[in-house]
């Protein structure tokens, strides 16, 4: 059965219509948002479409509001009525057959309530986390992780390919340390003392990770040479951290369709491909024995190296040579996650993909800012364990999986975040996601103690009784959830979701505290459960997006 259009979607397409009825054209669907108005006799949902074209049709906002409103069809199936305000506001007063028939269908569509074919299968790449396979994840990898899921599912709702990929720094200069840095450990437990590097790595791990080995294999590497040592504890360092980053990604709920090597680039002449390509299109040339790359030419701040005078490929060309591998695996758009310290890397790269003839706006970065934790109102810099940054392991092992996710989510990704433990712990409504996991745990307990008074969970009901301005409100808040979804992706603002679920929470405990669901008139008793099956599983619907469990008891 063919999906009935949402009002938002109802709306849009009506003010489409009118703007080609005056011959007025919109390319960014953006400018169609829709707004609800900060009061509610302003209407249900708000458009500032006129606003946003006056400056292209060059008139006044109010006379093109104006101009739409007398041009617009309306069905009175969606829309009471419609006003314009202000400078220029079309506000929409939804008719309350549409928001009735809407608790019936949410009912019916069940776990794909939300889902749209807006993507129409767009092929895209989400690559996030990426973290150096030289120690354990951290917590700013907590939060990467948790964005780059949730922004994965929502997409898969809205009707993308989207695939998750997870890059593995495993060549270079920070492998051969990472055997250097095992290799010190393991001589020295031995009584071969051994200098770890000074730019090696000096966490604990190692030092566990050396006792391991010796209690496997005993003294047997003792005897190779330095080299042949350190080349082969590069490679045991970097499989032992590789599968300790997969369970912990795993026990968080993330994991990826491809875990892709820098080495295979490397073993692919991935790089040598790239500067074919450029040295095309006249783009590279030759200085100080180098060989350089023209992306002052395409919005970067200076010319870059992509070979060094020593004829090894930069870090730099190897990560082009990765993301012109991910057009030629067919991804439409690809989209980046880095960390705060990767912000003037953008436009190099953005510039070199452009050379290459990838447009612009195939290629999004997002930077994920830093996460301070606290304490009892102080900030934690040390792990308890072994006086080191706070593992990413270590952090979930005491908040839980659903906290973690949920806070990390729960801010701006372009704003650093303060995380509190004891907040995220804490089982009572200041804690948010122990809010909105409760309201879903209430509507299941509702629904058990209406069975057992005998009245079965209503597949149908008369949810024309639902006129109460709390119920209305509940109502008009889980049909903003399909466009919630869209809305995430449009901005790159995963909390939204969190923010929206909170809000549905707020307006169910709200009309539960003034309104008994289980009353002594069945009709409205079962259009009620209706309302409270539609409020559950738009709950349902929105954690299994933000990877949270819907507990049905707390």
């Amino acid at each position: 059965m063919k999906k009935r259009m949402t009002p938002q979607q109802y709306i849009r397409s009506a003010i489409q219509s009118a703007l080609a009825a005056l011959d007025w054209t919109v390319e960014d669907e953006q400018i169609l948002a829709l707004e609800r108005p900060k009061q509610e006799e302003l209407g249900d949902l708000a458009s500032t479409v006129a606003m946003n074209l006056a400056r292209d049709v060059k008139s006044n906002p109010r006379a093109i509001a104006d101009k739409i409103m007398q041009n617009i069809n309306i069905d009175s199936y969606y829309i009471d009525k419609i006003e314009v305000a202000g400078p220029g506001f079309i506000n929409f007063f939804l008719a309350p057959a549409c928001l009735h028939q809407a608790v019936r269908d949410i009912v019916t569509e069940g776990e794909t309530y939300g889902h749209s074919h807006w993507g129409e299968g767009k092929k895209i790449q989400l690559e996030f986390v990426s973290a150096n396979p030289t120690g354990p994840l951290n917590i700013v990898s907590a939060r990467a992780a948790a964005v780059g899921d949730v922004l994965s599912n929502c997409y898969q709702a809205a009707g993308f390919d989207a695939w998750r990929e997870f890059y593995i720094n495993d060549a270079g200069r920070q492998i051969r340390l990472l055997g250097a840095s095992l290799s010190a450990r393991y001589m020295t437990e031995l009584g071969h003392a051994e200098a770890v590097p000074e730019e090696g790595y000096h966490g604990e791990y190692l030092h566990d990770l050396a006792l391991d080995i010796i209690e496997r294999d005993g003294d047997q590497y003792v005897k190779l040479t330095t080299e042949q040592r350190h080349t082969l504890f590069s490679q045991l360092a970097l499989e032992h951290m590789l599968a300790r980053q997969k369970a912990s990604l795993k026990k968080y709920g993330v994991e990826y369709q491809l875990w892709f090597r820098e080495s295979a680039i490397r073993e692919q002449k991935g790089h040598e491909h790239v500067i074919k390509k450029l040295s095309k299109k006249n783009l590279v040339y030759e200085q100080d024995g180098a060989t350089w790359f023209k992306s002052s030419e395409f919005g970067d701040e200076k010319d870059r190296v992509l070979i060094t005078a020593g004829g090894e490929p930069t870090y730099f060309l190897i990560d082009i040579a990765y993301h012109e591998n991910k057009y030629e695996r067919g991804f439409q758009k690809i989209i980046d996650f880095w960390g705060p310290d990767h912000h003037g890397y953008i436009d190099r790269m953005r510039a070199a993909l452009i050379a290459l003839g990838h447009s612009k706006e195939s290629f999004d970065v997002s930077i994920i800012q830093q996460v301070n934790l606290l304490r009892s109102g102080k900030t934690v810099k040390m792990s308890k364990r072994a006086g080191e940054i706070i593992e990413m392991d270590e952090l979930v092992d005491e908040v839980g999986v659903n906290a973690a996710r949920y806070y990390f989510i729960d801010r701006r990704i372009s704003q650093p975040m303060d995380f509190d433990i004891d907040l995220a712990k804490k089982q009572s409504d200041e804690n948010p996601v122990y809010y909105v996991q409760y309201a879903h745990a209430r509507i299941c307990n509702i629904l058990r103690f209406a069975q057992e008074q005998g009245i079965p969970i209503p597949t149908e009901a008369d949810t024309s009784l639902l006129n109460h301005p709390l119920e209305l409100q509940v109502i008009k808040k889980l049909i903003e959830f399909p466009e919630t979804i869209t809305r995430v992706l449009q901005f790159t603002e995963p909390h939204r979701l969190s923010n929206y679920a909170q809000e549905v929470a707020t307006v169910f405990h709200r009309f539960y505290h003034e309104h008994r669901v289980v009353t002594d008139d069945r009709p409205l008793t079962r259009a009620r459960m209706m309302l409270a099956r539609a409020t559950r599983q738009v709950l349902a619907n929105s954690f299994r997006l933000l990877g949270i469990a819907a507990p049905e008891n707390m």
